[in-house]
This record gives structure tokens, sequence and C-alpha cells, in this order.
């Protein structure tokens, strides 16, 4: 593996840990709201936060092109801050980010869902408040359902291609992530690069997903025991 090459699997691997990074506060806290709401609205947002599951990604990223170009609102308020996203890193960060927060929220609010309510009541009437009991019985419970859904929303960012490519393009040494470069590759006849980068996107996301594995399989003994 180059020089070049190296680069792109270490930017591909940095964007898809910032993005998880970006989502994992709002996403456990979608998650948590999603599992102990249980009044009105409760489907539609359950279903508006899984669109990105269901959805074209090349439909993701034409909306989130829409919501940041300049003669929208959104997109004006950032230019006048000059905060650049479109065709930049950021917005590498930001599609990966849209694509895999699905898969975060909805392993972390079956870990949620999984959470006896009767522990949580009586670490309430022992004095501790909302927040104490999430942090010390909520939270530590569903921990492994939390981990296994961030280390999957990881895997989903690292093979992100649909999303970011019409937001953030595909810019060599700027935007180009390994499904970006795969493309492009492949696209003018590289055969042997893509495939090299190929090969080390799926060990990438077999690492990824045999880890969340061993995450949830140590989660079912924990329960059996």
């Amino acid at each position: 593996m180059g020089a070049e090459e190296l680069r792109i699997v270490v930017f591909t691997v940095e964007m898809a840990a910032l993005a998880t990074a970006v989502i994992l506060i709002p996403g456990v806290a979608a998650a948590f709201l999603l599992a102990r709401y249980q009044g009105p609205g409760k489907g539609a947002l359950d279903t508006f936060l899984s669109l990105p599951l269901v959805l074209p990604p090349t439909v993701v990223g034409f909306l989130l092109l829409e919501l940041l170009a300049r003669n929208r609102p959104f997109g004006v308020w950032l230019a006048e801050r000059g905060i650049e996203i479109v065709f930049t890193w950021k917005a590498v960060v930001l599609a990966t980010a849209v694509m895999a927060f699905p898969l975060l929220v909805r392993s972390a609010r079956t870990a949620f869902e999984e959470v006896d309510p009767r522990l949580v009541g009586l670490a309430r009437t022992l004095g501790a408040g909302p927040v104490a009991a999430f942090f010390r019985i909520t939270l530590p419970l569903a921990r492994r359902g939390v981990l296994a859904g961030t280390v999957l929303a990881f895997s989903r960012a690292l093979g992100e291609f649909g999303a970011t490519i019409m937001v953030a393009g595909n810019i060599p040494g700027r935007t180009q992530t390994l499904a970006l470069a795969i493309f492009h590759d492949v696209q003018i006849g590289r055969d042997d690069r893509a495939l090299g980068l190929a090969a080390v996107t799926v060990g990438l996301s077999f690492v990824a997903l045999w880890t969340t594995e061993w995450i949830v399989r140590r989660r079912v003994r924990g329960d059996e025991t």
C-alpha cells in the first residue's frame, strides 16, 4: 500500500470516527426518548429517524445539499458566518453521520427497552434524580447495546458512498474516502488499486462487524447469567 492509499484509509477512518462521535450523544438521547416515551407522535418520530435506512443514499445527499445551498435560509445563515460545508471534509462527516444515525438509535433503543423500569423506580425512591438514575442505572445496564450500536454506526460510516458523493463530491486529497476512491479507480480503469482498496474496506468492515457480534454475544451471555 502506497502513501496515497494509506492517506485515503486514514482519512476514511478519521471521518467515520468523527461522524460516530458527533451522533453519539444525540443518538443515545433519541434512543432513550423512543424507549421511554409512549405519547402521541412516537411512531412518526421513530419513522422519521429511520428514514435514512430506507431512502436511497443519493436522495439523502440531495436533501442535505438543498438544505445547505446558498439560496436556502440555512445555507445563507452559514454563509454569513463564513462556514463552508459543501465539498469539504465537514460534508463527509455530515453525510456519514446522517446515514449512520439510525443504526445507533435502533440498537441503543432496544437496549434501553430491555432495562427493567422497576430498577430505575427503585433508584428514584432512594433519592436519585432522573439524571443520576440514568447514568447510574439505565446507561450501565444498556451499555453493551449502546456500544454495539456505536460500532455498527462506525462500520456504516466507513462504507458510505451515495450521500457523501452528493454533498462532499469526490475530490482527491480533500473529500475522497475509500468508497469514493474505489469508484473513481474503477471509472478510470485502475482495477488493481480498486481491488486493493476494496480488500482494505472489507477488512475494516469485518473487524467492525465482528466487534459488534462479540459485544452482542457478551450481552446475551450476561443476560443469561
